[in-house]
């Protein structure tokens, strides 16, 4: 198992096009996201290719629905022998603790986390869905429900990590997206952190996509992270 914070984000639409890309990578220096796109393309075939490989895979499909669906299927994505997996806190606290309960905490299980506000949501959205709380107050809100039912962390955004961190305890794990390395942060770009700005806030986990998948050189992008961060 590698002890790397970072996540490298496999947002392609083809094994093909994930597989070059993760033939350039050492399993020991990153870690693997896999989502919707990709999962719905290539299935479970590719996530056990990933694992064969001895990569730590992110299984990010974010399961949302009937408390005992959401907990087969966790256990379904456990026996792919991922390394987390995920699940959206609106699904409300029996189905979190459903999911718990199929993944009791411990190293044959992976690491169960929750999404709390989707980060392309803003306050007028959730009006839409009958929620009048800001997006900030609805992230703590669930992921202190998260956090209630045993779960070992959430997915953030960078704006929310300090917001998190002065609630909850440290050893709930903070997953964030959204992370710009230091020497691919342009003057435009907003609502951004750099890793090293992350770690210091108290994420935990780094999903990185472009800054590495787009890189001429991924191994050597992954190695200008690293160094940014100490590692």
């Amino acid at each position: 198992m590698s002890s790397s914070p970072i996540i490298v984000a496999l947002d392609f639409p083809s094994e093909k096009e994930a597989l070059e890309l993760v033939s350039q990578l050492e399993p020991g220096r990153c870690r693997l996201k896999v989502g919707k796109e990709l999962f719905t393309r290539s299935g479970p075939e590719l996530v056990k290719k990933l694992v064969k490989q001895n990569f730590d895979v992110f299984l990010d499909l974010k399961f949302h629905d009937i408390p005992n669906t959401v907990a087969r299927a966790c256990q379904a994505g456990a026996d792919l022998g991922v390394w987390m997996i995920n699940v959206h806190a609106m699904g409300g606290k029996k189905m979190l603790e459903a999911a718990r309960e199929a993944l009791p905490t411990g190293a044959n299980n992976p690491k169960l986390i929750a999404v709390t506000v989707l980060t392309s949501m803003g306050a007028d959205d959730l009006k839409e869905i009958g929620l009048n709380n800001s997006p900030a107050d609805q992230v703590k809100h669930l992921a202190a429900l998260t956090n209630n039912c045993g779960l070992d962390g959430v997915v953030c955004s960078p704006q929310e990590i300090t917001l998190l961190r002065e609630d909850l305890d440290p050893s709930f794990e903070l997953v964030t997206p959204g992370i710009r390395p230091q020497w691919s942060v342009t003057g435009d770009q907003k609502r951004i952190m750099t890793p090293a700005q992350a770690i210091e806030a108290g994420g935990n986990y780094l999903v990185i996509g472009r800054p590495i998948t787009q890189a001429d050189e991924p191994m050597v992008a992954l190695e200008k992270i690293e160094s940014e961060l100490g590692l």
